[in-house]
């Protein structure tokens, strides 16, 4: 009993470390304009919200949460975006990227439209992905692979297979 106990410490222990850090990461990059959701509340209702990927064509075609609509973010389009959402402002929008990061920026500019229940992904599709959640590629196919924006970003997707390539 004593060695489970020392297995689900240490376990906890990781995980909580593993969060402070990116909780240092995010509040480092962003300026808390948007709400989080985290990981585990989408998937249990991702079937009533509109996901919003702010990831560049490439990563997205590598791979995306399911029924996700690409808007990118060096390109990003305020007004053809709204036209892809329902009329309702008051749908729950997630917007999600690699991280959290370019995220924020794209929600922070649906709020700002007037959209009034909008999220951040709290870790983005890497946290979708280290949590063992589903994501497909172009093709409407379950993948391992993410596209891991670059080396640096890359350290943070723990699960999946990494893909690098412009």
């Amino acid at each position: 009993m004593k060695r489970l106990t020392i297995l689900f410490l240490l376990i906890t222990s990781t995980s909580l470390s593993a969060q402070s850090e990116l909780d240092k990461l995010l509040n480092k990059w962003n300026k808390n304009k948007v709400p989080y959701i985290d990981v585990k509340n989408l998937a249990k209702s991702a079937a009533n919200i509109v996901i919003l990927d702010a990831r560049e064509e490439k990563e997205y075609r590598v791979s995306h949460i399911k029924n996700a609509i690409h808007v990118g973010f060096e390109n990003f389009n305020l007004k053809n975006t709204v036209s892809k959402l329902p009329p309702n402002y008051k749908t729950k929008i997630v917007v999600y990227c690699s991280l959290g990061i370019r995220s924020e920026k794209i929600a922070y500019e649906l709020i700002q439209a007037g959209f009034t229940n909008v999220y951040n992904l709290y870790g983005g599709i890497f946290e979708w992905k280290n949590n063992n959640l589903k994501v497909i590629d172009s093709t409407g196919n379950s993948t391992e692979k993410i596209h891991a924006f670059d080396k640096n970003w890359g350290e943070w997707l723990l699960k999946g297979e990494k893909i690098y390539h412009k």
